[in-house]
């Protein structure tokens, strides 16, 4: 069983933006990668070329989300930030990001 927590704001502004049914399929594909000991990579990938980043995907109808995300001690999941994907590539500014966010969360960390 795995943990999720929620670093920063850039994830709940992205999930409140959504549709109802869009919350609710991000809330099952969270819990599939809670639960799951092997998570289908349908639903959960490495991001290539990034240093630890994975990202969560969800797919309604012709619409693609995508979460990033990185593990902390074992089966923490930390969620940074999320997006709609509108190509075949995950954009470049939302891996920067999620990069931002995961190198100021271990900033933080050590400072407690």
């Amino acid at each position: 069983m795995r943990t999720t927590y929620v670093y920063g704001t850039e994830f709940w502004d992205f999930y409140y933006a959504q549709r109802p049914e869009i919350q609710d399929k991000i809330d099952w594909v969270i819990g599939l990668v809670r639960t799951l000991r092997m998570v289908p990579e349908k639903f959960f990938k490495h991001l290539e070329g990034t240093e630890g980043l994975f990202e969560i995907r969800i797919k309604l109808s012709s619409d693609i989300f995508r979460i990033l995300c990185f593990f902390d001690e074992g089966n923490l999941i930390i969620l940074l930030n999320g997006f709609q994907k509108k190509s075949d590539k995950t954009p470049k500014n939302e891996i920067e990001k999620a990069e931002r966010l995961k190198k100021r969360y271990y900033e933080e960390k050590s400072r407690e």
